[in-house]
């Protein structure tokens, strides 16, 4: 390891940059006009869609003062449900931390995978992508993180690498979208199309995406793994990791054997029934309750020390909490104000009259710009897709070529908006500054925006359709 001295920079917290974000959405009130479009139900999926050709402006309605600061707590309770999941995991996990048996578990790991560590990043992308790309699996990451922020440290790399294992590859599965329900699938009911039709050219952009980011991120992890100074995040996982002896690895005691059961176990349940049934945040927590419980119970944890770990747990997700809540906050100011829909409008007349591959490339940079406002992605499809498709038949281009344009900028954009509330609670959870992980993923980024236009292109040029 470098001896040299390593400078501290200081950067903007995370909060400070949000309420920032929660300040231009009130000004957007102001400056922007109001307006609507008119709404219909679709009969087969339930879902409120956009009527295009119906836009009407409508009385301007800016935020007064005491909405502003109502909008923050109005914010926390709107995202109750991800706040709580997160108190429960971060209880649960340290409830299952105090057995010693994750500690154990991952210091045998590493120590069995001697100078393989980088394996973890050339299996973890693929997998998680995979799970992303047709689970629609993004929040339920953040129950992931606990245990590959620990993994990446005892390997030598560090929490960039282990959110990039993550959040990267929940971008790349969620823009690939190859049988995404939530985003691919609700984006074809829409424009009209057979489900997860034009499947062959998703899994063609799945596969570059991968290999492209691969690349990148076991670049960075080889750098780290190297020289540990060379990580942006070097001293700041210093003071926060809780490092894992390796020289000298006792032999897993029974108990831990048991409770690592518990914990494998209780993942692989989760994962089947994300995927076969549908599970979300209540479901998940109930799991990691029995987890918690049945680990606690093995583990010989007693009542008190059980009350005192989960505390402790819970403690550490306070901040990510926060961080889901203010993203809320400035999603609720716009909507309640009526512009969302009149930026949709602006947007129309600007790719209209465009030539096609400009104005292909100019739907991806929309939706990218969109996704600030809307991170959900079945919300954006909602919002956007009643009016994109006809404007993909006025412009000359495929309704198929629309929705590729849609999930590619709702996936990427995830992994760098700081109003995405499951990212940046990735970020607080890893102790990660924005500032730091947008200067480490930008290239990436860059990358990914050129991919994503090169298939809008070749989309448009083949007449990108259901089959």
């Amino acid at each position: 390891m470098s001896n040299k001295e390593i400078k501290t920079v200081k950067t903007i917290d995370p909060m400070i940059i949000i309420i920032g974000i929660v300040i231009i959405a009130a000004a957007c009130t102001w400056l922007l006009p109001a307006g609507s479009f008119e709404r219909a139900v679709d009969p087969t999926t339930g879902a409120e869609l956009v009527v295009p050709g119906t836009y009407t402006v409508a009385e301007k309605n800016p935020i007064g003062f005491m909405d502003f600061l109502m909008s923050f707590t109005k914010g926390m309770q709107a995202s109750g449900g991800v706040i709580f999941f997160l108190l429960i995991v971060g209880g649960m996990f340290e409830v299952i931390q105090s057995t010693g048996a994750i500690d154990a578990g991952i210091a045998n790991l590493v120590k069995a995978l001697g100078n393989r560590q980088l394996l973890l990043v050339l299996i973890g992308i693929p997998i998680f992508s995979t799970i992303s790309t047709t689970a629609a699996c993004s929040e339920e990451y953040l129950a992931f993180l606990p245990l590959m922020y620990a993994a990446c440290i005892a390997c030598g790399l560090d929490s960039i690498t282990a959110v990039s294992l993550l959040w990267c590859s929940s971008a790349i599965g969620y823009a690939a979208g190859v049988a995404n329900p939530f985003t691919t699938g609700v984006a074809h009911g829409i424009a009209g199309l057979p489900v997860f039709s034009g499947l062959g050219l998703r899994v063609a952009l799945l596969v570059v995406l991968n290999i492209v980011t691969i690349a990148y991120v076991m670049r960075h992890a080889a750098k780290v793994k190297k020289d540990p100074t060379k990580s942006p995040m070097y001293e700041i996982d210093k003071a926060n990791a809780e490092p894992i002896d390796l020289t000298n690895v006792p032999k897993l005691t029974l108990r831990q054997i048991l409770v690592l059961l518990v914990f494998m176990g209780g993942f692989v349940m989760i994962a089947v029934l994300v995927i076969t049934k549908g599970y979300y945040m209540d479901e998940l927590s109930a799991l990691f309750i029995i987890m918690g419980l049945l680990s606690a119970a093995i583990g010989g944890i007693k009542p008190n020390e059980f009350a005192q770990s989960f505390v402790k747990g819970a403690k550490g997700m306070v901040y990510a909490g926060l961080m889901v809540g203010l993203c809320r906050s400035a999603t609720n100011i716009m909507s309640d104000a009526n512009v969302f829909d009149t930026i949709i409008n602006m947007a129309g007349n600007l790719l209209d009259g465009l030539n096609t591959n400009v104005a292909a490339c100019g739907m991806y940079i929309f939706h990218n710009l969109f996704d600030v406002l809307v991170p959900s992605g079945s919300g954006q499809a909602s919002i956007t897709m009643p009016f994109m498709a006809p404007l993909a038949d006025l412009l000359g281009m495929t309704r198929q070529t629309a929705t590729l344009a849609f999930h590619m900028g709702d996936g990427f954009t995830n992994c760098i908006t700081p109003t995405s509330g499951s990212f940046m609670a990735a970020l607080a959870m890893a102790k990660i500054p924005w500032g730091k992980w947008f200067r480490y993923i930008a290239p990436l980024w860059a990358v990914w925006a050129v991919i994503a236009c090169v298939f809008m292109v070749v989309a448009v040029n083949i007449g990108y359709g259901p089959f």
